[in-house]
C-alpha cells in the first residue's frame, strides 16, 4: 500500500494553511446554499486580503480562473468515504462535489465579471457567505504534454 511506503519523518512538518482571502455570497446558511457552481447565477464576491492583492497582478476581466476556497462547515471524519447521492447510489467522496471529505476544499471554474482594489467578481459560486479563500489559479482545461 502506498501509505506503507511513505516515512514517518516526510511527515513530521505540520501541513500550513494560509487563508488569502474570503468569499462574499447570498447565501447564510447551508440549506439556502447550492449543490454545484453555475455560471448564471448570482455575482459573488471574491476579496483578496490585502498582504495578497500584489498577486491579483496579471489577471484580466473574462479571464476564467480556478477558485479554491475552505468548506469548514463539512463533515471530515472517515463515513464521508462512501455517500449516497440523491438518486441513492454510493459513491466514493473522490467521485462526488461533496463538501463532505477528508480536506474540504472546493473548487469551481469561474469567468471573472469585474476586477477592482482587490476584489474579483464571478457568478454562481456554491459557498457560504464569508467562506475563506484558499488560493486563486488561471484556469487550465488541459494539461500540454
Amino acid at each position: 500500500m502506498l501509505s506503507e511506503t511513505i516515512s514517518t519523518a516526510s511527515l513530521t512538518a505540520a501541513p500550513r494553511l494560509q487563508f488569502i482571502g474570503q468569499i462574499h455570497t447570498p447565501y447564510q446558511a447551508i440549506a439556502a446554499c447550492p449543490n454545484n457552481i453555475d455560471p448564471a447565477g448570482p455575482p459573488c464576491t471574491i476579496e483578496v486580503f490585502d498582504a495578497f492583492q500584489a498577486g491579483l497582478s496579471g489577471l484580466e476581466v473574462g479571464q476564467h480562473i480556478l477558485i479554491l476556497y475552505w468548506l469548514g462547515s463539512a463533515e471530515r471524519d472517515a463515513n464521508t468515504l462512501a455517500q449516497t447521492t440523491s438518486e441513492n447510489a454510493e459513491k466514493g467522496c473522490f467521485a462526488l462535489r461533496s463538501p463532505h471529505r477528508p480536506n474540504p476544499i472546493g473548487a469551481a471554474v469561474l469567468k471573472t465579471e469585474q476586477l477592482s482594489q482587490g476584489r474579483l467578481t464571478v457568478r454562481g459560486l456554491d459557498c457560504l457567505d464569508n467562506t475563506p479563500l484558499v488560493d486563486i489559479k488561471p484556469a487550465i482545461y488541459r494539461e500540454v504534454g
